[in-house]
């Protein structure tokens, strides 16, 4: 499957329309001015009341999975706040989709890694160039100067662009360029994140509008041989920047093999040719839309959201599109009244596991976004 990941990348292009832009360093100014971090540790920095977000025993979450957590714990939040005396900010769309790249800089996406199994990678795979701090092949960077390490769409960039030179000095050895799994990647970075003399930088991640992800599509060359609009579009959904980084790597011996020259990207290029393709699919998510729709019938809202005749807002709404990031901004919002609502109703908070919240976001686009 993560093989076949980067055939299906261009053809991921749908008529979702642009993203919005997100930015981790907002995102981590918000996760202390709605005061997130009175109760929440993310990576060391926190308070300790509530979950520590950077120990959760199943980091590998995707936007609808967090999503789900946040809106379950939303009640016993929100009580807790008041008991603080914490105003909640207000959370748009543009800032629940800053949080949402905070999280991702923060490694929420990505499967659980080890250091252990990192190192037996560097060895076996990268050790014959790649040293620590100095390295056996001479112009090779050792692991201490790996920067992008830190950046997914940097480290997409740097794989891309260095792996004609691995290549070559692969087959000056006499020896295959090794393959990557996506488990493997994360380990390996896992390991570079913690070799003494690693720079200590600040994880980031930051979308763009992807705006030029079309004419980059063609100056590139990619076009001419993914094709816009074929089935394979939905394998890239709900995978991370270091699955596609992994598949990439291994696609890109196929590409010369077959003829073609892989091209050369600049700084920023692959950020916006990814916003372009992934980033509206990977926080959508991939749920059922089907399935979806009897979740929002049995779980009540169809009650309140459909007709608009209760004084909410009527669902789907269309023209536009739902994600991970939506949902939590209209929780953050709504959700207060919504409670209180439901409170006179007699009808209990919904709960929705990962799944279900995934199809409800389906089921939203399909019957309200663009057609």
């Amino acid at each position: 499957m993560i093989q076949a990941l980067f055939v299906g990348l261009v053809a991921g292009v749908t008529a979702h329309g642009a993203v919005i832009a997100a930015d981790s360093a907002r995102g981590a100014a918000l996760f202390e001015s709605l005061k997130c971090v009175q109760c929440h540790n993310v990576s060391g920095k926190g308070g300790r009341t509530a979950p520590d977000l950077g120990r959760l025993a199943d980091r590998n979450f995707t936007p609808a999975s967090l999503a789900a957590t946040m809106w379950n714990h939303a009640p016993a939040m929100w009580e807790s706040m008041r008991a603080s005396d914490i105003r909640a900010g207000d959370l748009d769309e543009q800032a629940a989709a800053d949080l949402f790249a905070f999280f991702y800089s923060a490694r929420f996406f990505e499967l659980p890694g080890d250091a252990a199994r990192g190192k037996r990678v560097l060895d076996a795979k990268c050790g014959r160039c790649h040293g620590l701090k100095s390295s056996p092949v001479s112009g090779v960077p050792p692991v201490v100067e790996w920067k992008q390490a830190h950046t997914p769409f940097d480290l997409v960039t740097s794989m891309w662009n260095h792996q004609p030179r691995m290549q070559a000095a692969a087959a000056a050895q006499r020896i295959a360029l090794p393959t990557l799994t996506a488990q493997e990647l994360i380990d390996l970075l896992v390991y570079v994140r913690h070799v003494p003399g690693f720079p200590e930088t600040a994880a980031s991640f930051e979308t763009t509008s992807g705006a030029d992800g079309p004419k980059l599509l063609e100056s590139k060359g990619c076009n001419r041989c993914h094709h816009v609009g074929t089935p394979l579009a939905t394998r890239i959904k709900g995978h991370t920047l270091t699955e596609i980084a992994a598949a990439m790597w291994n696609h890109g011996p196929a590409m010369r093999a077959a003829g073609a020259t892989p091209s050369h990207f600049e700084p920023g290029e692959m950020r916006e040719l990814l916003s372009y393709l992934w980033a509206a699919q990977f926080f959508e998510g991939a749920g059922n839309a089907a399935s979806g729709g009897r979740i929002f019938s049995t779980n009540g809202c169809a009650g309140c959201h459909s007709s608009g005749t209760s004084g909410v807002p009527p669902l789907p709404v269309g023209g536009r599109r739902y994600s991970g990031a939506s949902m939590v901004s209209a929780l953050w919002r709504h959700g207060p009244a919504m409670q209180e609502a439901m409170k006179k109703k007699g009808t209990p908070w919904p709960h929705f596991d990962a799944r279900q919240m995934a199809d409800l976001i389906a089921y939203l686009n399909s019957s309200g976004g663009p057609k």
